[in-house]
């Protein structure tokens, strides 16, 4: 908490991993703001070209000499601490948070923050507000867990007191945050490597809703939701389908392509009929979730209803890739049993043949622990197809691997690289078939090898 002032005692900050997707937007605000800015970074993106277009200095790869006149340096949550410029800062005695830290001391900064929490649909509801600030002339920042095509990136420095951005619980990292507005959207069991157990992640939620000054919004359907809302002191609104909510869906209609129709209702009366672009139910509740924060914003009911049919997601949120002679290519970032669930569903309702999972399983902890879960989930699709666990940051202590998983789902198979599931996937799809892949780590690659794959045939 310490370093909540140091914005006003500094002018030169040194980013270490300058590219990463939560990275950029924050450079972005704070050169806008006229802080002299350096940057590092390993590899080459199309991040570090939109940075570099703002005249702001990126060096290719970590070095000591990199740190040198900065008064402060940030780095990602990726960047060890024996990284070459993070020991230099130490030894020259220059000041280091990591970028939670940065993004509390950045939003604070702003009267009228407003922050989106929850397990699950964080970077596409972030993603909606974003989009209906902007239409109704609010001129919001935004700092965004994912690419959205409206903005044509994942942040963006609006002129006003107004910033969105997503609050990850994960290492609590939300606790940097204390927002004006909250959005709770759900809690689920997840990060358990960190949290052990589901009550310790409905506790943080409660210290986040503890430091939300102005309102909660909050998912009502949701028991754990309303568990970490016990005791708020804070103005609260609810959202959900049921009808004891302050906010709620009604007259749901099945529409072609799993794209939603609903009313939205406020304590009793109707505000408008709003129609998706995005497929699937939960994203009703990530609707209503921004249409409660727009409207408490003033912003006009039927303004709201044209931005969320405007909105066409976010990257990696049920991205199609192309259609190959009747085949369609499509990327999700869901990576947790509860968005696996939501997400086949929907791709179920969608009229296709048949529905391919291609999942890249992310963390030998979630896997393990969620095992059941993610067979019960993946079993929604009439194809699964497995890559090898992802560690990310763990070992493999749980001597778990996707044979133990695909054990559990019948028909399905494993591979150990992309190619081989490249290969198997494009010999054996058929015309009217989804090959949908899915995971939070770097299965994109995989699906765009499928891609090329169709393209060069």
């Amino acid at each position: 908490m310490e370093f909540h002032d140091m914005l006003s005692k500094v002018k030169k900050i040194h980013f270490i991993g300058i590219g990463g997707s939560g990275m950029c937007p924050l450079a972005e605000i704070l050169h806008n703001k006229g802080y002299e800015l350096t940057g590092s970074d390993n590899n080459e993106s199309e991040t570090l070209d939109r940075i570099r277009s703002y005249g702001i200095p990126v060096t290719m790869g970590h070095k000591p000499e990199n740190v040198d006149g900065s008064e402060l340096i940030v780095y990602t949550a990726a960047v060890k601490q024996d990284n070459p410029e993070l020991v230099a800062a130490r030894e020259k005695g220059i000041p280091a948070v990591e970028r939670s830290v940065m993004l509390g001391m950045v939003t604070r900064r702003y009267e009228n923050s407003i922050a989106v929490s929850g397990t699950h649909g964080k970077t596409t509801t972030t993603g909606m507000i974003t989009q209906i600030l902007i239409n109704a002339g609010k001129d919001p920042s935004a700092v965004i867990g994912g690419k959205l095509p409206f903005i044509g990136g994942n942040g963006r420095v609006g002129n006003s007191s107004t910033i969105v951005c997503e609050a990850c619980e994960y290492v609590d990292t939300f606790l940097q945050l204390a927002p004006a507005i909250s959005v709770i959207l759900n809690i689920d069991a997840d990060h358990l490597d960190y949290f052990k157990t589901l009550e310790n992640i409905i506790h943080s939620f409660h210290k986040f809703a503890e430091q939300t000054t102005k309102l909660l919004v909050v998912n009502g359907d949701d028991e754990n939701s309303r568990k970490a809302m016990e005791g708020i002191q804070t103005s609260i609104v609810t959202f959900g389908l049921e009808h004891t909510n302050d906010y709620y869906a009604d007259n749901i209609a099945p529409t072609k392509q799993a794209r939603e129709q609903f009313s939205i209702y406020k304590h009793g009366q109707k505000m408008v009929d709003v129609t998706l672009s995005v497929p699937g139910r939960h994203n009703i509740y990530n609707a209503l979730a921004a249409f409660a924060v727009a409207d408490s914003m003033n912003i006009d009911s039927q303004k709201i209803a044209e931005s969320l049919h405007q909105f066409t997601g976010v990257h990696r949120r049920f991205e199609i890739l192309g259609n190959f002679n009747g085949i369609t290519v499509a990327d999700d970032f869901a990576h947790h049993p509860t968005e696996l669930t939501a997400t086949l569903t929907a791709a179920k309702q969608m009229g296709f043949q048949r529905v391919w999972a291609v999942f890249q399983p992310h963390t030998y902890s979630r896997t393990y622990l969620l095992l059941d879960e993610f067979a019960k989930a993946l079993s929604i699709a009439d194809k699964t197809v497995l890559s090898e666990i992802l560690a990310v940051r763990e070992e493999n202590t749980y001597n778990i691997y996707a044979k133990n998983l695909a054990e559990k789902i019948p028909g399905s198979v494993w591979f150990k690289t992309f190619e081989e599931i490249t290969d198997y996937v494009t010999s054996h799809a058929k015309p009217g078939d989804l090959i949908l892949t899915l995971g939070g780590g770097d299965v994109y690659k995989c699906a765009n090898m499928i891609v090329a794959k169709y393209q060069s045939k």
